[in-house]
């Protein structure tokens, strides 16, 4: 997966994210969403983004079937065995789970479903859904530290909270690389605001990945 080194196409991509923001923010009540049918949408970012609540949100919306996919669930369903995703020797099993949730997410998409993925999915992931053959878009929420820090701590129960494992995390995400340009920085922002973003990416396609 390649992104477009074109300056001129970039410039006008951008210039279409803002425009689709604009009405994204007027229309994000009505869910004019009917073109999403059958495409993907990679929600990602470090503990505490918001992305879970974004994706629930936008998987409610009216218009064409959704499915949201929370990454934690496939995790979670291993009992005996299981190893904290976080930790160096879970890389074998994490990379068990990337190709399986990129296979499910395919089986919905290809029903004429909007898939909304939310996890911690680094670049590495993304190879997994290229077999699928189906639009997808690689979005990564990114919040301060302090911020994330406080929104996970404010959480309670057995959620991820310890500040140490959020910090490390959220430094996974400060350097893309060459998918820097999927970040939204979305400190400060309401959960409308960000909602609008991330519609307003899904229309103008800048966050799609290309083939």
């Amino acid at each position: 997966m390649k992104a477009s080194r074109n300056p001129c196409a970039r410039a006008a991509r951008r210039q279409a994210f803002a425009t689709c923001w604009a009405e994204a923010e007027e229309r994000i009540e009505l869910g004019d969403d009917t073109a999403l049918a059958g495409q993907i949408l990679i929600l990602s970012g470090h503990p505490g983004s918001g992305k879970t609540t974004t994706a629930e949100s936008l998987a409610r919306m009216p218009s064409v079937p959704k499915v949201h996919l929370h990454s934690d669930d496939f995790w979670g369903y291993i009992k005996a065995g299981h190893i904290d995703p976080w930790l160096p020797e879970a890389d074998r099993q994490n990379r068990m789970i990337a190709r399986i949730v990129a296979d499910v997410a395919g089986l919905y998409a290809r029903e004429g479903y909007f898939v909304v993925l939310d996890g911690v999915v680094r670049p590495w992931w993304l190879p997994h859904f290229t077999p699928t053959g189906l639009p997808t878009h690689y979005i990564v929420l990114r919040t301060s530290l302090h911020e994330a820090v406080r929104r996970c701590a404010a959480r309670g129960g057995d959620s991820l909270s310890d500040p140490a494992v959020v910090a490390d995390l959220h430094n996974q995400f400060t350097d893309l690389g060459r998918y820097e340009r999927h970040a939204l920085a979305v400190s400060a922002r309401t959960h409308q605001q960000v909602m609008a973003a991330v519609l307003a990416a899904l229309g103008a396609e800048t966050h799609r990945l290309q083939d």
